[in-house]
């Protein structure tokens, strides 16, 4: 019963974050946010190995543990647990990669097949040696409707917003000269 009142709440297009339900505090929600935004936009990293990006490029998709990526998979029960690279890659897509140095420092190192920077992804779609390029793409998702989910299977509806980061490659002199500078500076 404690619950009625936080639940309506949580439910509710105005919720209140945080807010005290019964005079005793005996049951409130919790989060890191006051709304959280609708809808949602992710940034879905993918990789090539052809020598030379053309319209025709075949790449493929890294994905995170916890976030949306393949619109067939169900996103994971992963409490108590906070998976950072997922944390990270939401917020990018709030921003501009310049905004997010790392992004950069991070795209490179799946060019290098970094096995510190794979560790924290759900799979490396190279597993035999890095790729030749990788881009970032941003996509708007929208979780299917039961009736979608029935006739798909799909979990998720997905929707390409535009390039998030074009594609790169360590031949390329000025990304280059960017991650050098991007490691000078820290």
């Amino acid at each position: 019963m404690l619950s009625f009142y936080p639940i309506t709440n949580m439910l509710s297009p105005n919720q209140a974050m945080n807010a005290s339900f019964e005079p005793l505090h005996l049951v409130n929600t919790y989060g890191a946010f006051g709304n959280i935004t609708r809808p949602r936009y992710e940034v879905i990293v993918e990789g090539t190995d052809e020598a030379v990006v053309t319209n025709g490029t075949h790449w493929r998709e890294y994905e995170c543990i916890g976030k949306p990526g393949g619109v067939s998979r169900t996103p994971p029960q992963i409490a108590p647990y906070h998976l950072r690279l997922d944390w990270r890659m939401w917020f990018a897509a709030f921003s501009s990669p310049g905004e997010r140095p790392w992004f950069m420092s991070f795209l490179g190192k799946l060019l290098e097949n970094d096995k510190a920077v794979l560790g924290p992804l759900r799979y490396n779609p190279f597993p035999d040696r890095p790729p030749k390029f990788v881009r970032a793409l941003l996509y708007e998702y929208h979780f299917a409707t039961p009736p979608e989910r029935r006739k798909t299977g799909a979990v998720w509806k997905r929707k390409l917003v535009g390039v998030y980061f074009p594609p790169v490659s360590l031949d390329n002199e000025e990304f280059r000269r960017a991650l050098e500078a991007i490691s000078g500076a820290q």
